[in-house]
């Protein structure tokens, strides 16, 4: 099925251009209840995976023996601004490992934060891995490295016993055999993971309902949830979707973006899971399509809506910081039952 227009960017009261994307609603049992776009659309779900990369932190014992913190849970499932916050608990974890920075092997960026960066620059900070916006998910791979007795220098390759573990996490969640996740390389070094749009959706609904699994992995799943509801500054940062969607939910819902275009969302109360991929990968257009999807569930109140209204139709401004137009998501979900008929 062909991609469907999402959202429009609207200017002068004209539509200037727009983006068209795929969606997929999901029950905990695996069946496609809403969906736009073509729901089996291929998709590297990139940062979108951090929360489900950071079950086996929980499950081999290593956050428990690291003394982890659920900020620490939450950083490890990050893409965040490199903030202060961010970066002093990095380098925590580090100094608990016995590691250094540069046992972080997700190479270096700049601070996302605007305000970060202009501090690095003032103070003549040298820019090193703890302000990449991954390294709080390297630093939770090195942590169940350490605690396993397994080598820190390669833990990002695929054949390393830490990306095996987090393979069998996502095949376990999504119910996509190990053989048939496609593998490729993320930003920040370590493998991504391509699986079908309604699979990745699947995978956020059992974190919201993980009952299903045996005791040790539900309660990682519920660490790793309550964690991210919990510390959601740590997710993201400053003025970030991630953040502040989940303190605008308190505690019912957890969502984590995903690079070119890509948001998933887990709702505790309804056990429903949500993914998005924007079809020209341009992140401007899944904040919008994100929260257009909540709404046409009746899944937030009006006072919600109202609070992520900058994120749902977030104005355009130019360089004098005037209006000049806005996104609007313009598309409207098929039900399962209408899709089959």
């Amino acid at each position: 099925m062909p991609a469907e227009r999402l959202v429009d960017v609207v200017r002068g009261g004209y539509v200037e251009s727009g983006h068209t994307g795929h969606i997929a609603v999901v029950d905990s049992k695996g069946r496609l209840l809403y969906s736009c776009g073509d729901p089996k659309r291929h998709t590297f779900a990139r940062s979108s995976m951090k929360p489900l990369q950071a079950i086996p932190i929980i499950e081999t014992g290593a956050a428990e023996h690291y003394k982890m913190q659920a900020a620490d849970i939450s950083l490890a499932c990050a893409s965040h601004n490199g903030e202060d916050q961010h970066t002093i608990r990095v380098k925590d974890i580090l100094h608990r490992l016995e590691l250094e920075v540069d046992d972080l092997k997700c190479g270096t960026h700049p601070p996302r934060w605007t305000a970060a960066y202009e501090n690095v620059i003032k103070t003549d900070t040298p820019i090193t891995p703890v302000y990449n916006n991954c390294s709080g998910k390297h630093s939770g791979m090195l942590t169940t490295a350490k605690h396993m007795n397994e080598s820190t220098d390669d833990y990002y390759q695929i054949d390393h016993p830490v990306q095996q573990r987090i393979l069998e996490v996502i095949s376990d969640l999504s119910e996509v055999p190990i053989d048939e996740i496609e593998i490729g390389i993320d930003g920040c070094g370590v493998p991504v993971h391509g699986i079908p749009l309604d699979r990745l959706a699947l995978s956020f609904a059992k974190m919201s309902k993980p009952g299903s699994f045996p005791e040790k992995r539900k309660q990682a799943i519920e660490t790793v949830t309550s964690s991210m509801m919990a510390e959601p500054e740590m997710v993201g940062g400053t003025d970030r979707f991630c953040t502040d969607f989940m303190k605008v939910m308190a505690g019912r819902m957890f969502g984590k973006a995903g690079a070119e275009g890509v948001y998933c969302i887990g709702d505790l109360e309804t056990g429903l899971g949500i993914a998005v991929k924007i079809e020209d990968g341009n992140g401007r257009a899944v904040y919008p399509a994100a929260v257009e999807v909540l709404k046409q569930l009746e899944l937030l109140t009006g006072d919600q809506l109202e609070q992520l209204s900058s994120y749902h139709e977030p104005a355009l401004k130019n360089a004098r910081d005037e209006i000049i137009g806005h996104l609007k998501p313009v598309f409207s979900m098929k039900s399962a039952s209408c899709i089959l008929s």
